[in-house]
């Protein structure tokens, strides 16, 4: 089969690679699309020290299975692989498995990504999508989930309605794009403002919800101004601003991963009662939840896609990386 390969540091390699083998409890998905996803860049950029060259990227996708008993249906893989016997995986968080891999990573142990033709994945991982999910679509389903999941985080950390809070989303990517279609569309929030120095990232994202659309160090983003604030970028910098901004008792809901570490201002968090939550994935029942968002339409267009072809995705890699791409997701397609 063909596949994407990460060979090195910002260095894509598309080459020939052996098909995946039959194993007992899996099944082999014959790949109709593919997202990049802001972790594929991490491991681009040599930043994620569980994705090691050579290595097939890539987590968020959808198909038809080959084999076994989802044999010719169309599906989407939930990328997220438990053991389901841990305490978080015994109670409705095995997001939380300290066991827990994706696929398109090789550590603690290997598991092929989705740039390529086909890939090997659990039988409990695979979820059919009703006719009404257009294929090519139902891949951002892993991406959706990961945003739902935080908004709900948020939601319940509120003393407020979420529908009546200010709210910040920093970060015009997949996630912070899907936040804030979650929050104007389903949650009622229409106090939204969304900030990215990447202008033209911005400008495809207001033709999507209604709020208002500003560079990082736009004035409308101010000291003590914000009840909620999604932090989809993870830089030192948009933390400093996201305490920076935050009201007394409001939430800042971190979901980037950018740089795992630097200053932030414990004092503010501590003494006015800011809510700090960090959160990567989200549990089986976001995931079917998702599912039901995007085949009933429930976020609006999804147009802000844009498709490639898996052959050229070298190229969009280096776009999203010097700036230049202005699509909020790129989807991958092996045909």
């Amino acid at each position: 089969m063909k596949a994407l390969v990460y060979t090195g540091v910002e260095e894509l390699t598309y080459r020939d690679e052996k098909d995946p083998t039959k194993v007992s409890g899996e099944s082999i998905l014959k790949v109709h699309a593919s997202g990049i996803c802001g972790s594929d860049m991490h491991a681009y950029h040599g930043k994620d020290e569980r994705r090691i060259p050579p290595l097939i990227l890539g987590h968020e996708v959808s198909g038809k299975i080959q084999n076994g008993k989802f044999k010719d249906k169309n599906v989407v893989l939930n990328p997220l692989i438990t053991c389901g016997k841990c305490e978080y995986c015994m109670n409705g968080r095995e997001h939380l498995c300290p066991n827990r891999v994706l696929l398109g990573m090789n550590r603690p142990y290997e598991r092929s990504g989705v740039f390529a033709e086909y890939v090997s994945t659990p039988n409990q991982n695979i979820y059919e999508i009703p006719d009404r999910l257009d294929l090519s679509e139902a891949t951002i389903a892993e991406p959706t989930a990961v945003s739902l999941h935080a908004v709900l985080m948020g939601e319940t950390s509120l003393k407020k309605p979420l529908k009546e809070c200010r709210t910040l989303v920093q970060g015009a990517g997949a996630i912070g794009l899907l936040c804030s279609l979650i929050l104007s569309k389903i949650k009622g929030n229409k106090n939204i403002i969304m900030s990215d120095p990447n202008k033209l990232r911005l400008d495809v994202c207001s033709k999507y919800f209604d709020g208002k659309f500003v560079s990082p160090n736009d004035k409308e983003v101010k000291e003590n101004s914000f009840d909620i604030v999604f932090d989809t970028v993870g830089l030192e910098v948009s933390r400093q601003q996201a305490i920076s901004v935050i009201k007394p008792g409001g939430s800042i809901i971190h979901i980037g991963l950018t740089q795992p570490s630097g200053q932030f201002n414990f004092r503010k968090a501590t003494l006015q009662e800011v809510t700090f939550i960090g959160t990567y994935c989200y549990t089986n029942k976001d995931f079917e939840k998702t599912i039901k968002i995007l085949a009933d339409k429930e976020i609006g267009d999804l147009s802000w896609i844009e498709y490639r072809e898996l052959k050229k995705g070298a190229e969009a890699f280096k776009q999203i990386h010097d700036g230049s791409c202005s699509a909020p997701k790129i989807v991958l397609l092996p045909e």
